[in-house]
């Protein structure tokens, strides 16, 4: 997932607040709009598929320039959209659509070749991630291989992580209404 100033905050003081929320309530969550992360159709099947196999799901984030100025703090969450319950005080989702919800918010500098990864889920699945991953499509469900598959690319894509969170249940949820 690329991520930036979203809401007119800035990363900085975005992973400043996640961190205090984590400390604070146990979890956090991070916003995010896109249906290629649908909460019911895609993030949750996939990482109850991983769960169930004892595998932990991350979420890994590459920092770019943003400009989103959306607006508004979500005030109800739900895993499914029909049960709705109140985001927890301690927790603010501004400007998003869903959220992720988080623990172990840290810093990791490494390189994930997207073609070593593959979409799992969904009406891609078996894509490549190098081959899912392009033009407005910035965020995927994906599962890394034990090595990168062979193609008739030019140049393997990689991109640069700089962020790194684990996922709990369940895992990703619908937004609505503003406190």
């Amino acid at each position: 997932m690329k991520i930036g100033t979203h809401a007119n905050e800035t990363l900085a003081d975005i992973i400043a607040r996640k961190t205090t929320e984590i400390r604070n309530t146990g979890f956090g969550m991070w916003g995010y709009g896109g249906n290629t992360c649908h909460p019911t159709s895609m993030v949750q099947p996939f990482a109850r598929s991983f769960v169930e196999r004892g595998r932990t799901i991350h979420l890994c984030m590459e920092e770019m320039n943003s400009n989103h100025f959306g607006e508004g703090v979500a005030d109800e969450f739900s895993a499914d959209g029909l049960d709705w319950q109140k985001v927890p005080d301690t927790i603010e989702v501004r400007g998003s659509k869903y959220a992720l919800l988080i623990e172990d918010l840290h810093t990791e500098n490494f390189q994930l070749p997207l073609d070593q990864t593959r979409v799992p889920v969904g009406p891609s699945t078996g894509r490549l991630g190098s081959r899912y991953i392009q033009g407005r499509v910035d965020k995927a469900c994906l599962e890394v291989m034990d090595a990168p598959e062979l193609t008739n690319e030019a140049k393997p894509r990689v991109i640069d992580i700089d962020l790194v969170a684990k996922l709990r249940a369940p895992y990703a949820v619908f937004l609505r209404g503003q406190r």
